[in-house]
């Protein structure tokens, strides 16, 4: 695969790849034509698009003018289209060359799932999942690949927060099977080794062999990092948790190989972009909400008996606090304010789930489809 470095200014520039030291100046405003979702005001709609009624001052009405806008971004040839679910088949199937953001550095498993869901891309590291997401933001990349739950380790909660703070879409989702490796550099044995470096994940998910080697852990920030350290100290104690991909790239020696306890160990990842794509009805779709709710007792319950009652399969709810309003009070009482974010099997082209969340809109306070995509149906 092969890389792709950005170029920023002298400040914020890495070689091979994009820092996080982004200054606010320099991001691209959010742009609200064509976005799924709504505010937080009491009702909301599903989709929203431009169309104020007030006039401007030449006293031209405003939904006109964003016809015109809407013709402009449709006829220009510099600026994005949405995609449909056919054309984004076709541009993985076709190997277009697009730059793909994904977080840690050669050899992350972050990089493995970018190839599967773009093959032959230019993959982009970036130091930070926050940086990913601005990167595409931003137009240095087209796409970002970033994890967002883990079978063993439950769901990264910091990309569920960036993806209510961005206005970037779902367009797609790649579930990668993790097969962790012990790396250690050439004659190094596996006797010799005292401590071992990787992700808190990587090394809770391999607890029982690394408790029977009787390895130390100390934790780094990601397991091709973990790798890379190990290479570039030369390092005759230690070893990395990492993937058999690392061990080529930095050229360390694979001790020992699958030393996960379960080997049903499988990370889901999301396919991130500015546009969101047109969801169809000819392949399994998978669709991703997030709302909030009153305080007061079954509201969740009718929350989601609005999918129940349609025969809606619920694949994951996830609750996660409402930020800057953390506690309500309520008859002498403090709540926490919660937003619950839903996956559910159905496309938004399909007339049940629109009925669904025209129903859950009736009373929620605030509703968001982050995107409606394919379903991965393949595993490595």
């Amino acid at each position: 695969m092969a890389m792709h470095a950005v170029r920023l200014s002298p400040a914020t520039q890495l070689p091979g790849g994009i820092s996080s030291n982004l200054s606010p100046s320099n991001r691209k405003p959010n742009n609200p034509i064509g976005r799924y979702g709504c505010g937080s005001s009491k009702r909301c709609r599903i989709v929203t698009v431009s169309s104020l009624r007030e006039n401007d001052a030449n006293g031209r009405d405003n939904s006109v003018r964003a016809m015109e806008v809407k013709k402009i971004f449709e006829d220009s040839p510099l600026l994005p289209k949405p995609l449909s679910s056919n054309k984004l088949a076709e541009s993985v199937s076709n190997g277009s060359r697009v730059r793909v953001a994904y977080q840690g550095v050669r050899g992350a498993y972050s990089e493995s799932a970018a190839e599967k869901a773009y093959p032959n891309c230019e993959a982009v590291p970036c130091e930070e999942f926050d940086t990913a997401f601005e990167a595409v933001e931003r137009w240095l990349v087209d796409r970002a690949v970033l994890p967002i739950e883990n079978s063993l380790g439950g769901s990264i909660h910091r990309n569920y927060d960036l993806l209510l703070r961005h206005n970037l879409h779902i367009v797609g989702e790649v579930k990668l099977a993790v097969r962790h490796c012990l790396l250690a550099n050439h004659g190094v044995n596996i006797e010799d080794l005292r401590r071992v470096l990787s992700h808190p994940q990587a090394l809770a998910q391999c607890e029982n062999t690394l408790t029977k080697l009787g390895l130390v852990r100390e934790a780094v920030d990601d397991t091709a990092g973990a790798a890379k350290q190990i290479a570039f100290e030369n390092l005759s104690d230690a070893a990395a948790v990492a993937s058999a991909e690392a061990a080529k790239i930095y050229g360390l020696n694979i001790v020992a190989e699958d030393i996960q306890d379960d080997c049903d160990n499988v990370t889901r990842f999301l396919m991130l972009a500015r546009e969101p794509i047109i969801p169809g009805t000819n392949r399994l779709f998978k669709t991703s909400i997030v709302f909030s709710l009153e305080e007061g007792p079954g509201v969740l319950f009718k929350a989601l008996a609005v999918f129940a009652l349609r025969q809606i399969n619920l694949t994951k709810i996830e609750s996660r606090p409402l930020r800057k309003h953390p506690l309500r009070a309520s008859g002498g009482l403090k709540y926490f304010d919660y937003l619950f974010y839903v996956d559910f099997e159905a496309s938004m082209a399909d007339e049940v789930a629109q009925n669904a969340l025209r129903h859950l809109e009736e009373f929620a306070t605030f509703l968001r489809v982050l995107g409606s995509y394919p379903v991965d149906t393949t595993m490595l």
